[in-house]
């Protein structure tokens, strides 16, 4: 087999998804991680359609079901708490509803990719690639801490705010459509029961204040639930680094509302996983360049809002190692099959997302979400 040695950048479930097809279609995987561990935090995703059945083929699904978040579905809710609709997790179908049956913290769907793969794959946490060099027989890469390495292919799984798509194919702006929304995420104590339903307080804009969503999701951890918020906003003069300024942000966008907004603001100073970003879809011409090809958000990110990221990535990973294993590791025709494959899997999802993107969810399109299956 030719082109053996694959080097994959991020750790996350497209990176590890990755890591366990390959080295089981015979490559030498690495993967290489900016993060000092596995990352925790973020959000809770989805296992939808034709990814349940890679998840099967994964052989993850029993972990997956012991880490489940508990979730039984999602409610609106007015001011006072009470519920104006529901949808189960039943809601068309296992994959259609607005949280799917198989409902996952990314941080432990991440972790049990990764223990999928055991000692069998190499990984170096704690350093990220500063340098791409692509030639006809390789790709040399420069690592921050120093060294090169070379390696037959190079593929970018690591987010949004890829650090691969930014070497090879050009700068971020480039590649991501803005939503006009920020998303902010963290663990906090429970002081209400939510009974396994994911409560959304939505508030509309007027009178100056954009629409805004406040919600609270069950985790796995005793006494513990999820709290988010979703600002519809312009582009803030915020680093992607400054924790206390963006929970600052966050502050000011819903101070004064009611619901359980005061006690959900009373939690973000102490909470360690604080995850904030702005809202966006990674959208590139092509997501093959020489040697180096781009998977899951770092390729076609649909957002936070789709409920399908995650799908996409293990979809996409299986496809791609796949194809790579179908071409005997001839990198130009497997890339080029993995995109055609995938191309129309991820533009439903896109086209799904942009509905979506302050955090509601508009009930007459939740059923497509069931379509999101690879043909």
């Amino acid at each position: 087999m030719n082109n053996r040695s694959v080097l994959i950048s991020g750790a996350g479930i497209a990176g590890s998804a990755l890591a366990h097809w390959l080295h089981r279609f015979g490559f030498r995987p690495t993967v290489v991680e900016r993060a000092d561990a596995l990352r925790t935090g973020g959000h809770a995703v989805d296992i939808r359609g034709t990814a349940r059945r890679v998840a099967e083929l994964t052989g993850i699904v029993p972990q997956v079901r012991r880490a489940h978040t508990g979730a039984r579905g999602m409610a609106f809710v007015d001011r006072r708490g009470r519920p104006v609709a529901k949808m189960g997790t039943d809601v068309y179908g296992d994959s259609g509803g607005p949280i799917a049956e198989m409902a996952i913290l990314r941080s432990d769907l991440a972790r049990i990719l990764y223990n999928a793969t055991g000692d069998r794959v190499e990984y170096v946490f704690g350093d990220s690639i500063t340098r791409v060099d692509q030639g006809g027989d390789g790709v040399v890469v420069e690592f921050e801490k120093g060294g090169t390495r070379r390696f037959d292919l190079l593929v970018g799984a690591d987010g949004v705010h890829s650090n691969v798509r930014r070497l090879v194919f050009g700068p971020h702006r480039d590649h991501v459509r803005d939503l006009g929304c920020y998303v902010a995420l963290y663990t906090m104590p429970a002081e209400l029961d939510l009974d396994g339903w994911q409560l959304m307080y939505t508030m509309p804009g007027g009178n100056g204040r954009p629409g805004r969503t406040a919600a609270l999701s069950p985790v796995r951890a005793p006494g513990m639930v999820r709290a988010g918020f979703f600002l519809r906003s312009e582009p803030l003069p915020l680093d992607r680094r400054d924790t206390e300024g963006q929970k600052r942000t966050v502050l000011r966008a819903f101070e004064g509302e009611g619901w359980e907004i005061p006690r959900m603001l009373s939690g973000i100073a102490d909470t360690d996983d604080f995850y904030f970003d702005r809202v966006g879809q990674v959208e590139v011409g092509t997501w093959a360049r020489n040697r180096t090809v781009l998977l899951g958000d770092a390729g076609y990110c649909a957002s936070p809002m789709s409920g399908i990221g995650t799908s996409l990535a293990l979809v996409g990973a299986y496809v791609l190692a796949g194809e790579l294993a179908a071409a005997d590791g001839a990198h130009g025709p497997a890339y080029a099959v993995y995109e055609h494959r995938m191309r129309g899997f991820v533009d439903r999802a896109h086209e799904f997302a942009r509905g979506a993107r302050d955090g509601g969810t508009p009930a007459g399109r939740l059923s497509r979400r069931s379509r999101f299956t690879l043909s």
